[in-house]
C-alpha cells in the first residue's frame, strides 16, 4: 500500500503545484512541497456523515510527517499528477480509513499552517468534500499507520470540543469546517 508519509512509502510521492486560482503550475515532490515555508498545492479534506448528520473523525497516526497525533476530518491528502481531486479523495478515504463511497466536491479553500515540531509547513489550496456513510459499505477499517483512533461526532458535540481543546485537532480542520458548516458551528 502507497502511504500519505514520504518517509516510509516506497517511492517519493508528488504532488500538485498550484496558484491561488488552482491553476496546475506542475509536479513537486511532496516532501519538498512542505519545506522551507512550503509551496502552494492541491489537496482536500474529505468529511464522511452519517444518516444522523455525525461526522467521523480520525486521530491522525504518531508517525506521520506533521502533526501527528491530531484529531482531523475522515481523511485528506493530495492528489497525484494528473489524478483528479475526486479520484485522489476515494483513493486515500479507501487506504486511510478502508471505505470506499461517493464523494461530492463542496467548497475549497487556501489556507497555511506549519507544524513546529516536524518543521514542515502546509501551503494548500485545499478541496472540502463530503460523503454519505451507509453500513452497507462495512465499518471502517483504518490502517494504523495512517489512523491511531477514529470516533463518530455531533454537530454540538465537535462545537464544544473545537471551543474546548482547538489544540487537539489539525489547522486545517477547524478551517475546513467553517466552509463546510458556515461560521455557525
Amino acid at each position: 500500500m502507497i502511504t500519505s508519509n514520504p518517509r516510509r512509502a516506497g517511492r517519493a510521492e508528488e504532488v500538485v503545484l498550484v496558484d491561488e486560482g488552482d491553476r496546475e503550475l506542475g509536479p513537486a515532490g511532496k516532501l519538498a512541497a512542505h519545506e522551507a515555508g512550503g509551496s502552494l498545492h492541491r489537496a482536500f479534506s474529505v468529511f464522511v456523515f452519517d444518516a444522523g448528520g455525525r461526522l467521523l473523525l480520525q486521530r491522525r497516526a504518531e508517525g506521520k510527517y506533521h502533526f501527528g497525533g491530531l484529531w482531523t476530518n475522515t481523511c485528506c491528502g493530495h492528489p497525484r499528477p494528473g489524478e483528479t481531486v475526486e479520484a485522489a479523495a476515494g483513493r486515500r478515504l479507501f487506504e486511510e480509513m478502508g471505505l470506499s463511497l461517493e464523494l461530492t466536491p463542496v467548497t475549497s479553500f487556501v489556507y497555511e499552517a506549519s507544524d513546529p515540531e516536524s518543521g514542515l509547513t502546509e501551503r494548500e489550496y485545499d478541496h472540502v468534500l463530503r460523503g454519505l456513510y451507509d453500513d452497507r459499505v462495512g465499518v471502517p477499517d483504518p490502517d494504523p499507520a495512517e489512523v491511531s483512533d477514529w470516533a463518530w461526532i455531533s454537530r454540538e458535540e465537535l462545537s464544544r470540543y473545537l471551543a474546548e481543546n482547538p489544540g487537539t485537532f489539525t489547522p486545517w480542520f477547524p478551517l475546513a469546517v467553517a466552509q463546510l458548516y458556515g461560521e455557525g458551528i
